[in-house]
């Protein structure tokens, strides 16, 4: 799900492109030291276990690869942020655009790392009753935002539905309204959230 909603709020950005997607040490080792990404984002993978795998991960001579964790604020101590020299830490309850913002600012040099003392941004965006979404979306536009969630562009979309894409955008546009929010961003956050709720909407990185 986490690997889905990665893909989803950074596929619509021009200046991203996921190269790989991984679900263990193993794999994510194998995709840093094929593809030379300028980042990479780990979830709970622990700096050791790839080190065990590839101990020029976190020395990558010649390589500028900037470490990413993305975890949860309950799990920020657990990083060994002096260990890993540069790595940054993006909290899971950042909003997607403020997620966007720090991938941006890492791929330009800089180190982020969170404040305790502030509180973090929720992935919702704005405040919106998770439990009332459903009832306000008719079938059809359920299933749009299940596919807009997985990173499905208009037209993949269009086509899996067997709709025009201009179909797609009026639906978007009414889903925008009875939502109260402006983009796809925050309708992959929002099915995001109700993911974690309960199995009501179906749905590199790694976690």
């Amino acid at each position: 799900m986490v690997l889905k909603g990665l893909s989803s709020v950074l596929g619509v950005e021009d200046d991203f492109e996921i190269v790989a997607s991984c679900n263990d040490a193993a794999s994510c080792a194998q995709a840093i030291e094929t593809h030379a990404p300028n980042i990479a984002i780990l979830g709970s993978l622990m700096p050791g276990e790839l080190i065990a795998l590839s101990p020029s991960i976190l020395n990558p001579a010649g390589r500028s690869i900037r470490l990413v964790f993305f975890i949860s604020s309950e799990s920020y101590d657990a990083v060994p942020l002096d260990a890993i020299d540069g790595c940054s830490v993006v909290l899971k309850e950042t909003s997607p655009e403020a997620l966007v913002r720090s991938l941006r600012q890492v791929a330009n040099g800089e180190r982020i790392l969170p404040q305790p003392s502030v509180e973090p941004v929720t992935m919702a965006g704005p405040e919106i009753n998770t439990d009332s979404v459903l009832a306000v979306l008719t079938d059809r536009e359920r299933q749009i935002m299940r596919l807009v969630a997985e990173g499905l562009s208009n037209k993949q979309i269009g086509r899996r539905l067997n709709i025009a894409d201009t179909t797609i955008k009026v639906h978007l546009h009414h889903i925008f309204q009875k939502l109260e929010i402006s983009n796809r961003t925050e309708l992959a956050a929002l099915a995001i959230s109700q993911n974690d709720r309960g199995p009501a909407v179906k749905s590199m990185e790694s976690e």
